[in-house]
């Protein structure tokens, strides 16, 4: 027997038209209809409701819930607060970002259909579009520089979808969204843009052009180290054909760990900025340090990075990686210098982080690939967090003098 149709109109109280992104981002998700007039909203730790509406006086018109799998309105604040965050018509919350990667993939994609991706993408996308899409009919190419640079000769006509990050992970590498996204629009593909590094505070894809943006909300979203989700936000036509995949494959998040994505996108815009802060204080203070064969930095590798940069980012992150001189030895060292940034993977918690994608985000790279794209062994991302930025500059220039 199939579901029945579920009509989803959550109840959000609007807001002035004048209202900020912050304090959008503080109020963007309040509810009318909060039991005993929370200012919170609560966790709706449940996994089934009353259901239909009208065999209970309890269910008002209107929102009706049918199941935790499909929908929880702690799930719907979050979503809504990722949706006024990026601007988007509609957004959606997933259990992790390689979950709402996926399911957004498998959501627009066929059997037969082109994607074009840049090559230097998060290693376990790299996975799904090389390893996993191919088994069912889609087509994948990865496109390297020096022809990246030229966006309107990369997409060709018939492709269907192109898959972007700006800047990348783990090299920084930015990439021009407005002319991928007119190069895709020429050709009527769609452009999907990975958002996590930038964050909707520093990047507003979707006003460059692109149809969906994805987070991996693990990082700067939630923002804590504590919690696994995922995000996908932009057009609403998309959505609803995301939704309707969401339910069949089954990735919900958590309604705690909605919870607490909704609480640390409250504090996204203050902790971005002493995060914006102290990426440019540490990259400033170690790109010329001797033991360093490269330091990365959005902006940084060329003046037409700069330029792009400067042009769609408000704020650079503050995620820095440095390449030491000595590979894999100097840099085992150096992680073992450290006194106050963490040696862990991922990125954008509160706490600062040391990690080597070689061994972490980009394992499964062959040697080859992994050198082709630059992702040697003694390359060490650093996600710096919201300790003071001296303590940070002096924790890892005296870790750097160490090896």
């Amino acid at each position: 027997m199939s579901e029945p149709e579920r009509p989803r109109r959550p109840r959000f109280e609007p807001l002035p038209e004048w209202a900020g992104p912050s304090t959008r981002a503080v109020h963007a998700g309040r509810r009318s209809d909060v039991n005993a007039g929370a200012v919170v909203f609560p966790i709706y730790q449940t996994s089934t409701y009353r259901y239909p509406a009208e065999y209970s006086e309890a269910e008002g018109p209107g929102d009706v819930h049918l199941y935790t799998r499909l929908d929880n309105p702690t799930q719907e604040v979050a979503a809504e607060l990722l949706r006024g965050l990026e601007g988007a018509e509609a957004a959606r919350v997933f259990g992790s970002g390689m979950a709402a990667i996926s399911t957004t993939l498998l959501s627009v994609l066929s059997p037969g259909d082109e994607v074009v991706a840049i090559a230097d993408l998060y290693g376990g996308t790299l996975d799904l579009l090389r390893q996993f899409l191919p088994r069912f009919g889609v087509h994948v190419r990865c496109v390297t520089e020096p022809e990246a640079l030229d966006p309107g000769r990369c997409v060709p006509d018939g492709t269907k979808l192109v898959y972007l990050e700006s800047p990348t992970n783990p090299l920084l590498k930015v990439h021009d969204l407005r002319a991928w996204t007119a190069a895709a629009s020429r050709v009527g593909a769609l452009t999907v843009v990975d958002n996590t590094l930038a964050t909707p505070v520093n990047q507003s894809p979707l006003a460059l052009g692109a149809d969906l943006v994805l987070h991996s909300a693990s990082k700067y979203l939630a923002g804590h180290s504590d919690t696994i989700a995922g995000a996908v936000a932009g057009r609403a036509d998309l959505l609803a054909r995301i939704d309707r995949t969401h339910g069949i494959l089954g990735a919900p998040l958590d309604p705690f760990a909605a919870f607490l994505l909704t609480r640390g996108m409250k504090t996204l815009s203050v902790r971005m900025e002493r995060q914006n802060g102290n990426g440019r204080a540490l990259f400033d203070a170690v790109q010329d340090h001797p033991k360093l064969r490269r330091a990365h930095y959005p902006g940084a590798d060329s003046d037409r990075s700069e330029e792009i940069a400067g042009r769609q980012m408000r704020g650079r992150s503050g995620v820095v990686a440095i390449e030491l001189a000595g590979g894999a030895e100097a840099a085992g060292r150096f992680l073992h210098a450290l006194r106050i940034v963490e040696v862990a993977c991922s990125f954008g918690g509160v706490e600062s982080l040391a990690s080597v994608p070689s061994e972490t985000s980009h394992r499964a790279l062959t040697a080859p690939e992994a050198e082709a794209q630059g992702i040697r062994p003694g390359l060490v991302r650093l996600s710096l967090g919201i300790e003071d930025a001296n303590d940070l500059v002096r924790d890892v220039s005296d870790a750097l003098d160490a090896t």
